[in-house]
């Protein structure tokens, strides 16, 4: 027998459909994500806290889950919208299914909605706040929900998803994710160089591409502060993506500040916001965000066309960059600025994932750059 399951948005509107993984009543900001495949990785981003996801493509769980392609140690979203959840598993690294997994992390999930008409609404009026839930089925008490929960806007996340101590990153790339096989080491050179990493909800297979370069790679948690990183000794550092608006996020923008100058410096996604915030920029919240594995993006400076995955709803406020920072990539569905780096010292960031998981390997090059500076 089936579930109930009803979505509640801030405008009224509300999904009805059936529940699958736990039962529940969740919170957050309804969004969509247009990868065909890598849910698995989607469910476990730390940068979707807080954040209701939807997937575009109709059948979700068809290929199952395993242990070996996980972001983090858990799921972090509020919730999990699909068209159809698939009954059956059906593929040779599958340890078990999308349903079971979801109820053993508690994440409740909405199957059986118009998932087109929800995305619809959702790009014509923005992201929403919203309400999942299995227990409430009143419309017009989840309305009232939804209006009153807290959106994302102003709100820092980071400290919910960051690791509370610091960790060494032994674990290597798989060769699923790597496009041709080799040895860690040997190919770079630079088996002593040794990289810091600032986890501000950091995807796993960012540090697995790190330690690929044959360089040694220590993570700390983003509330790190620059003389916490200094004394570590490192040859340059990272910093990581995460959930949520980076404006509140003053540690870390002191932090950044702190580093400029004196150690390499690359980031990406909440990093490339924050490394601008430091340099004196603005932010600004998307419409509705730019999530999945298919965003083109254009290499200014080499004139190349890059197909990204991409997890973000801020964005950098171009109109606000110093002399200090030039635009090195721009995203080419809405020229909002993909990349920048600094005239003047060894730091730049991009605003999508070139560690993909899941999706395309196009951007691999900008970790052959930070090594490059090391």
């Amino acid at each position: 027998m089936t579930q109930t399951a009803k979505l509640a948005l801030e405008d009224g509107t509300v999904f009805v459909g059936q529940a699958f993984g736990a039962c529940g009543e969740m919170d957050g900001e309804v969004v969509f994500n247009t990868s065909m495949t890598g849910y698995q990785e989607i469910l476990t981003d730390p940068s979707y806290r807080g954040q209701i996801v939807t997937m575009t493509y109709p059948e979700i769980g068809n290929y199952g889950v395993n242990e070996a392609d996980v972001e983090s140690h858990k799921p972090h979203l509020a919730g999990f919208i699909v068209r159809e959840s698939s009954r059956i598993a059906s593929n040779f690294r599958a340890q078990g299914e999308l349903n079971d997994y979801l109820e053993r992390h508690g994440v409740v999930g909405l199957a059986g909605i118009d998932t087109r008409s929800l995305v619809r609404r959702i790009r014509t009026f923005g992201a929403m706040k919203g309400v999942l839930s299995t227990t409430d089925l009143d419309a017009d008490s989840l309305v009232a929900k939804a209006k009153a929960s807290p959106g994302l806007v102003g709100r820092d996340l980071v400290r919910e998803v960051v690791p509370a101590e610091a960790r060494v990153w032994d674990e290597p790339l798989s060769d699923w994710a790597r496009l041709q096989p080799q040895d860690h080491g040997e190919r770079t050179g630079c088996n002593e160089k040794h990289v810091v990493a600032l986890d501000y909800g950091m995807k796993w297979n960012i540090a697995r591409h790190l330690r690929d370069l044959g360089c040694r790679v220590t993570i700390l948690p983003g509330t790190a502060t620059a003389q916490d990183v200094l004394a570590r000794a490192p040859d340059g550092v990272f910093l990581s993506n995460g959930p949520g608006d980076p404006e509140p996020l003053q540690y870390a923008i002191e932090t950044i500040r702190g580093l400029l100058g004196k150690k390499p410096i690359f980031g990406i996604c909440l990093g490339h916001q924050l490394f601008g915030l430091a340099c004196g920029v603005k932010t600004f919240k998307l419409k509705f965000g730019h999530r999945g594995a298919n965003q083109p993006v254009l290499n200014v400076l080499s004139g190349n066309v890059e197909i990204t995955a991409q997890n973000h709803g801020f964005a950098v406020q171009e109109e606000s960059l110093p002399a200090d920072l030039e635009i090195t990539h721009r995203n080419l569905n809405d020229n909002t600025v993909a990349g920048m780096r600094h005239r003047r010292l060894p730091a730049f960031s991009v605003q999508y994932h070139p560690e993909a998981s899941a999706g395309p390997h196009d951007s691999r090059y900008l970790f052959e750059q930070f090594r490059a500076m090391l």
